[in-house]
């Protein structure tokens, strides 16, 4: 594992790795595609009273400003999905195909429910599963090409309120699964600076 840059947006750190080698949907103004073949299109998202706070348009405008020239014809995994924000913008920017890991089962009927509004089902996959469990199994989702983007967007703290051990702990479960395509990479989302990670 090597790494090679970062950015700082809205409070969270953006740190990228390289590597060699219940029916209830919301719908909200901003959430939408910002770019591509998409580009406008409505995301759902979950009711605000929920745990998950999918990606700002600001913060995704950023993050693919650094990925743009990597997101075309790659395979894209999105970690701790969410809404799948950031894996549909990925298939919008251009990703051949994006496979998308979430364990609530709300999350994954809200991805299911956007792949299918915007068209994606042919090359998009939801699975539901704990990422801590393992990821060696996600070989067989990336027809054993390996993935060439791998983005993590973990909870900030874990069940005993420990920052970032999931990211660290997911991190390390990337670096010996074997995921990868050549010269593919990781994006950890982070809140804050954590010079660990550094």
């Amino acid at each position: 594992m090597l790494f090679k840059s970062a950015f700082f947006c809205d409070n969270i750190t953006y740190i990228i790795y390289f590597f060699k080698l219940r029916n209830c949907y919301r719908i909200e103004n901003s959430m939408r595609i910002i770019a591509g073949e998409k580009k406008g299109r409505i995301i759902f998202s979950v009711p605000k009273s929920m745990f998950v706070k999918p990606i700002s348009s600001r913060i995704r405008q950023s993050l693919f400003d650094i990925l743009r020239p990597r997101v075309p014809g790659s395979i894209f995994l999105d970690l701790y999905a969410g809404v799948g924000t950031v894996g549909l913008e990925a298939l919008s920017r251009g990703s051949r195909n994006a496979v998308f890991v979430e364990k609530e089962g709300i999350c994954v009927k809200i991805i299911e429910k956007n792949i299918k509004h915007l068209d994606f089902s042919s090359k998009a996959r939801v699975l539901k599963a704990d990422v801590m469990s393992g990821l060696e199994w996600l070989k067989h989702f990336s027809m054993y090409e390996g993935y060439d983007i791998i983005f993590l967007g973990p909870p900030y703290r874990d069940e005993n309120n420990i920052p970032l051990e999931y990211g660290s702990k997911t991190l390390e479960l990337i670096s010996v699964s074997d995921l990868f395509a050549p010269d593919g990479i990781a994006v950890l989302q982070q809140r804050g600076h954590h010079p660990e990670f550094f």
